[in-house]
């Protein structure tokens, strides 16, 4: 099992990973096909057109998180890692007024979002409850090409084919280099990660760093400021805007004023001890207002869960003694290793295990990494992220009108909180505990499987129902 860091930390565009993003990479994945990378079904003719069908929560909750206006831009060849959003306005509009698709290396294509997209309210697609289906039709109505997608989280995007292989413990790669290389520390479990680091005298940090070289060579560190440079650049724009976010809840962003509020106590001598929670919380609801916004974030490990590991990296940048750029860079070294495990292990995928699974995660990412950086021992590292997780556990994904604002913008600055205290609190420790981090996985993955299906982002129970009169 191998998840770089750059699969955990993706550059993207908000409001959703699973809902936008994913979209987006699944219709760019169709794209590359029917340009020639899989067989046209027999006896059709010239590819003409083609149509996309919303499943579960993909088509709940897919107007809110902007999935349909995802799914016309991934039609159209822009991918979300380098997507112009003034670009993107434009193409959006074009599609409207024409009926078709012009994606790069194709012939146009008829694409009417009134008829060709389709959000199906009926029961999910077996795989996972972010499905789609994507179809392509010849000059005269036969299929040309089909393929089912789902999104699993992240951004990350798999096959029908994929997703099956993977659950019958055929071992999927995110990319098919991968496969050969010989990985000096492939742990899959934590349990591992701990025997590894003991036999080899290495902290987490320094294995996660030596499987990524095996990869990305001394690139590896300009591409993991890279990473850095786009979060914190999310949470400077964030400081700065103001006005009602987009939705329709009239929502207003609160990150500038808050943060002007801080500045101006700086020396102050009357400041409660408790404002270093405000910073955390100040910085992180900077990002989720961005992605809210429909800005450039990165997932960590998914959108709606952007703001926790940003947030703790300024943190430590900006208030911890002794803070340097090797510390930012194992921060999100040790954040990815843990969340390449709880992906391989359980979920990211709040459609699938509620935010549990994204919040959650981000916050035990953001514990590790930071325990980390803090010089604490490979055993309170993991025990960090444990802690961080254990009290998340129960979290459901029900976002008011399906919307990634209330509460999602307020979890993540919690979820930031929680995270220092649970490094904070593994430091003071030996390292020993009574709960694994493995064992508190399991207990997520179980937890998601039970919660009912209302409560796990489908705009149908809880908050997301529960929106008072105005």
């Amino acid at each position: 099992m191998f998840l770089s860091v750059f699969d955990i930390f993706k550059i993207g565009i908000g409001p959703s990973s699973s809902h936008t993003m994913g979209p987006m990479t699944a219709a760019a994945r169709f794209l590359d096909d029917l340009r020639g990378g899989a067989e046209k079904i027999p006896g059709a003719g010239t590819l003409a057109s083609v149509q996309a069908t919303l499943h579960g929560s993909l088509a709940f909750t897919g107007k809110g998180h902007a999935t349909d206006r995802a799914v016309l831009l991934g039609l159209s060849g822009l991918e979300p890692a380098t997507l112009d959003p003034d670009d993107a306005e434009r193409v959006v509009e074009d599609v409207h007024k024409t009926k078709t698709v012009a994606p790069p290396d194709l012939p146009t294509l008829g694409f009417d979002p009134e008829k060709d997209l389709i959000f199906d309210y009926g029961p999910p697609l077996e795989g996972h409850a972010n499905g789609m289906v994507l179809r392509a039709y010849d000059t005269v109505g036969n299929m040309y090409h089909i393929e089912t997608y789902y999104s699993v989280g992240g951004g990350f995007v798999m096959t029908e084919a994929e997703l099956r292989a993977e659950r019958d413990g055929v071992s999927v790669t995110l990319h098919a280099e991968k496969e050969a290389l010989n990985f000096p520390y492939p742990f899959g479990t934590a349990k591992e990660m701990l025997q590894m680091g003991a036999a080899s005298g290495k902290s987490i940090a320094q294995m996660k760093r030596a499987n990524e070289q095996t990869i990305h060579g001394d690139d590896l560190d300009r591409g993991i400021d890279t990473v850095w440079k786009a979060m914190d650049d999310c949470i400077s724009r964030g400081l700065t805007q103001e006005g009602i976010l987009p939705g329709g809840l009239k929502v207003r962003r609160r990150a500038a004023k808050i943060h002007s509020a801080l500045q101006s106590e700086r020396g102050n001598n009357l400041a409660q001890p408790h404002v270093a929670n405000d910073w955390l919380s100040v910085f992180a609801m900077a990002v989720n207002e961005e992605n809210a916004a429909g800005g450039k974030v990165v997932t960590s490990p998914t959108n709606g869960a952007a703001g926790v590991v940003p947030a703790v990296v300024r943190y430590y940048r900006d208030l911890c003694v002794g803070a340097n750029d090797d510390g930012v860079r194992d921060i999100l070294l040790v954040a990815a290793a843990i969340g390449g495990l709880i992906k391989h292990n359980a979920s990211i995928s709040g459609a699938e295990v509620g935010c549990q699974g994204e919040v959650g995660s981000a916050s035990a990412m953001a514990a590790a990494g930071l325990c980390a950086a803090l010089g604490g021992t490979n055993e309170q590292v993991e025990n960090a992220a444990e802690i961080a997780l254990e009290h998340h556990l129960g979290m459901t994904c029900d976002p008011a009108a399906g919307l990634v604002q209330v509460p999602c913008i307020e979890r993540n600055a919690l979820g930031a909180i929680k995270a220092v205290s649970a490094a904070s609190l593994a430091l003071r420790g030996d390292g020993q505990h009574f709960m694994p981090l493995d064992n508190c996985v399991k207990v997520m993955l179980e937890t998601g499987r039970d919660m009912n299906l209302k409560y796990k982002e489908t705009s149908t129970g809880g908050i997301a129902v529960n929106i008072p009169e105005c």
